[in-house]
């Protein structure tokens, strides 16, 4: 009676933990480049009253056992990273990588950092940065007399002169990993390599299974709104089946106390 107790109350904070998830992705159904996350469950230890394949008698097995759970866990979250909805800005400093792939930036201290948000801004230097200032890597600096940008599919960064003269002043790359959703989650739309992602692979975009790059688009948040509705519901009934299943523990040990009296 008490282990049903303690089993329940397992699957009621597992519940609390997966509506925390989907209120994170519900939250961020407007964040640009943002991957939603699924939360994966996972049951806890057994304890075995009988093995399966345990023997009864002389030459008798006994062929399911009996085996009693002591509940649930959340093991892990994991980013899907389907791709979200093309916004059309017109800005030239907007980009959307229609594929795979990260832009790179440089942290503070000089470590890399990997996003899909491409709403790029120009310093006060010239170098193309994030909306935190963070430097777009490698580094592309536009003249101060630029009088119109342009972006290629390919990644590569012209720049118009007063003049008419059309300058090439860099080229964007791509970043790949074997396994993305092994990625650190920072905040502020940024992401870093970890042991489960593997090593980062540079690539020219469009090449090596990397997407393109659009100019004057901005990916939008990959959260399904009806798909996170039904989720939070699922979660909510859940979460009321297991405090009803305490309240029957709860009743039952009340009666098994009263005989007794």
């Amino acid at each position: 009676m008490i282990k049903a107790l303690f089993t329940l109350s397992t699957g009621m904070k597992a519940q609390q933990t997966y509506l925390d998830n989907v209120s994170n992705n519900l939250a961020n159904i407007n964040t640009t480049g943002f991957k939603r996350s699924q939360v994966n469950f996972q049951d806890l230890m057994y304890s075995n009253e009988s093995k399966p394949g345990s023997e009864a008698g002389s030459g008798i097995e006994i062929p399911t056992g009996l085996q009693i759970g002591s509940g649930v866990r959340l093991n892990s979250t994991t980013k899907v990273f389907t791709h979200g909805t093309q916004i059309n800005t017109g800005n030239q400093f907007d980009f959307s990588i229609q594929g795979e792939g990260f832009f790179k930036v440089i942290m503070p201290d000089g470590t890399d950092a990997y996003t899909r948000d491409g709403s790029f801004r120009l310093s006060g230097q010239g170098e193309i940065v994030t909306t935190d200032g963070l430097k777009l890597t490698p580094s592309i600096t536009v003249p101060d007399d630029a009088t119109n940008i342009t972006v290629g599919n390919d990644g590569t960064v012209n720049v118009q002169l007063p003049d008419g003269t059309i300058t090439n002043v860099g080229q964007i790359e791509l970043v790949k990993f074997v396994n993305p959703s092994g990625l650190e989650s920072r905040g502020r739309n940024l992401l870093r390599e970890s042991p489960a992602s593997g090593s980062p692979t540079i690539s020219t975009p469009g090449e090596q299974g990397v997407g393109e790059i659009i100019q004057g688009f901005l990916e939008g948040s990959n959260v399904e709104t009806v798909t996170e509705l039904v989720n939070l519901i699922t979660a909510q009934r859940a979460y009321e089946v297991n405090s009803r299943g305490i309240r029957a523990a709860d009743d039952m040990l009340r009666s098994a106390a009263s005989i007794v009296r």
